[in-house]
């Protein structure tokens, strides 16, 4: 009866220290969350757009007046509607969608990992994915890699359950979960799969032909699930449906193997030499033969009352008025031969994980983590199926490794796309821990030591890290007290019997060292200002530059323009790319046209169609001038046909104006 009232004592502490944790985790999202502004402004024009038709909700339109998608599937940005349905289209709405994601991580994990390796085990676990900086600046914002995380972690569980029971609802579910995944982030989510598969393969209790039936059963789910919508956008006629974007040929089949895929991989001037990927800079409305771009449509049901004059704009800098050149996802100007390369992540290999930039992202516990990997193949004998020890192993050590090799040679991502391996680096934290817990007893002091040079090597590592960023590390004295004080307490437990308090709190005062380096530079990257466009860790320059600045009065004047003079037309105007209009989006809930789509490099129109539209009475105003080189055809038809409205009427800005050196914008007026 004591056993089991401490037993259940022991329980009731870890489920508090859970909900500290999980507190801990919520606090890091929402501290100074009104600094995020809108957010990633091109995700939330999306879902300014989606809310106003279901067409558009449907095909995931980046602007109302659905000239073109947004270059991502469409589970995530419905997720983050349905939020902004709810709580009104606003920059803490369509992010709070990735913060319950990344809340909600924590307790699965840790029931993952508990199960196994007990409670201590599953707390540190929990600890280590909630104070990963990658995952507080990602879920402090409207990509949607925190949600497609949740999932993939949710995706773990199945196939562990899988394994472990021999169920093949789980294994189905699994399929099902990596599917949505697809669904939120295309083939990232098919990243951690080979993991899973050999976990199941090699793990489950079943003749070999039917884990093998079993599987390909569970990767018909996976494809029906993945292709169901890509398809039907794909079978969907052109001139119904937005142009696709950053596709090469307007297709979504286009952007999953291209822009999406392969692009990530070798990046895009790879792709080029071996004629695998269009020319980047083609004008606009050079269409691949045989693949005429959409007509643009207006909306299905066009927005009611315009914003009134005056009405205050999003936080972002309007067109024609940039604080800085914007760096919006997916093409950065960088360093390197391409987007994403050395600005975020350094040069390809294994060591750029281990040096600035990307290591600031989640590699403060990297080493300790795949010495943990090892530690769990080397707690059992190699046998068919598998262990325990060696199931996780595989999931969590697989998903990882498979993660790491990837992007050490990926030429084109992003550093906030390192979320997704924060929770197989701390389920192997936790199972590491746990497998040192259970051998205390049979060689205490060789676990001892092992201790102490794991923690203390991490210790070291996490302070020639900070150092490649700023040039103290105040945490280091703290955490080096701590796991001092945690192997002395240790020690005075040493020679106890049985499971020793000691002992218990020498371990949790050794693993609280090596948690303070990734805290503090997760408070460091909530309170030190974020990235809006490209969200990562804190980089060592306090309140960065790109922080939401309120628009001036040139920004409203220019709204003012455009409302006045726009009653009778469907959309406000017509931009280079999104870049320019998706503050205009959300500043009125007006169809803006995206000429370029995302940046520019999408033939959504011609000048045809731009003449169509004037003639139809559908657009009125143009802006030309921008960082990216546009469609000649349609700058040259613009030039002819339509009138420069003077930038002091307009508010834009006027040649010579402040100390921006980028293209001046000029706002043209076509048609009657």
């Amino acid at each position: 009866m004591q056993s089991t009232n401490a037993h259940r004592t022991a329980n009731r502490l870890a489920l508090i220290a859970l909900a500290g944790i999980m507190a801990l985790s919520l606090w890091l999202h929402l501290h100074r969350i009104d600094d995020i502004g809108d957010a990633n402004t091109y995700y939330t024009a999306a879902v300014e757009s989606m809310l106003q038709s279901w067409h558009n909700f449907f095909f995931v339109a980046a602007e109302p007046g659905g000239s073109v998608t947004v270059d991502k599937p469409p589970l995530g940005l419905w997720i983050e509607a349905a939020s902004a349905f709810i709580l009104g289209v606003n920059g803490f709405a369509v992010v709070l969608p990735n913060i319950l994601a990344g809340v909600a991580t924590i307790p699965v994990l840790y029931g993952i990992v508990r199960k196994r390796y007990g409670a201590g085990a599953g707390l540190v676990a929990a600890l280590a994915v909630a104070v990963m900086p990658v995952s507080i600046a990602a879920q402090r914002n409207n990509t949607m890699d925190g949600m497609l995380t949740f999932c993939l972690v949710l995706t773990a569980w199945a196939f562990l359950k899988a394994t472990e029971t021999g169920k093949l609802r789980y294994l189905w579910l699994g399929a099902a979960l990596a599917g949505l995944g697809f669904n939120i982030k295309m083939l990232q989510a098919f990243v951690p799969l080979p993991a899973f598969y050999l976990a199941y393969f090699f793990g489950a209790q079943a003749r070999w032909g039917r884990k093998f039936m079993h599987l390909a059963l569970a990767t018909l789910i996976l494809i029906i699930l993945s292709f169901a919508w890509p398809l039907a956008v794909d079978l969907t006629p052109a001139s119904q449906r937005p142009y696709v974007g950053s596709s090469e040929d307007n297709t979504v089949t286009s952007l999953i193997l291209g822009h999406n895929g392969l692009n990530r991989w070798l990046g895009r001037n790879a792709l080029q030499r071996l004629g695998l990927y269009g020319n980047t800079q083609q004008p606009l409305g050079q269409t691949p033969p045989g693949n005429p771009p959409a007509q643009p449509q207006p909306p299905d049901n066009p927005p009611g009352q315009q914003t009134p004059p005056g009405a205050p704009p999003s936080q972002q800098t309007l067109p024609g008025n940039p604080p800085s050149q914007q760096l919006p996802p997916g093409n950065t100007p960088t360093q390197g031969n391409a987007p994403g390369h050395s600005k975020e992540v350094g040069d390809p290999g294994l060591l750029r994980f281990f040096r600035a930039p990307l290591s600031k992202e989640l590699s403060w516990l990297l080493p300790t983590g795949l010495v943990a990997m090892l530690l769990l193949l080397a707690a059992a004998r190699p046998a068919l199926p598998l262990s325990a020890d060696h199931r996780m192993s595989v999931i969590w050590g697989g998903w990882l490794c498979t993660g790491l090799v990837f992007f050490s040679v990926a030429e084109f991502f992003h550093a906030y796309y390192m979320i997704m391996l924060g929770p197989p680096l701390a389920a192997l934290l936790g199972s590491g821990m746990g497998t040192l817990w259970r051998r205390r007893r049979e060689r205490p002091w060789l676990i001892f030591l092992l201790c102490l040079a794991v923690c203390g090597g991490t210790l070291a590592f996490q302070t020639y890290n900070a150092k490649q960023f700023v040039a103290t590390v105040p945490w280091l004295l703290p955490a080096a007290l701590a796991l001092a004080t945690g192997m002395g307490v240790w020690l005075a437990g040493a020679h106890s019997q049985g499971r020793s308090p000691w002992q218990v709190a020498g371990l949790a005062l050794a693993v609280l060292s090596i948690m303070a380096a990734p805290l503090a530079w997760s408070v460091l990257t909530v309170t030190q200002g974020a990235d809006l466009h490209l969200p990562a860790a804190y980089d060592g320059t306090p309140q960065r530059s790109d922080q939401p600045q309120q628009a001036d009065s040139r920004d409203l004047r220019l709204i003012q323009y455009l409302a006045a003079h726009t009653q009778d037309v469907d959309y406000l105007l017509a931009v280079p790319s999104s870049m320019e209009g998706a503050d205009l989006v959300l500043a009125t809930g007006r169809p803006v046209l995206y000429m370029g789509g995302f940046s520019g490099g999408d033939p959504v129109v011609t000048a045809d169609d731009i003449a169509a539209l004037v003639d139809a009475g559908e657009l009125r105003y143009i802006l030309l001038g921008s960082n990216k080189q546009g469609d000649q055809g349609i700058e040259r038809w613009v030039q002819r046909n339509c009138t420069p409205v003077s930038n002091q009427e307009t508010g834009l800005r006027t040649p010579g104006q402040g100390n921006d050196r980028s293209p001046v914008p000029t706002l043209f007026v076509c048609g009657g």
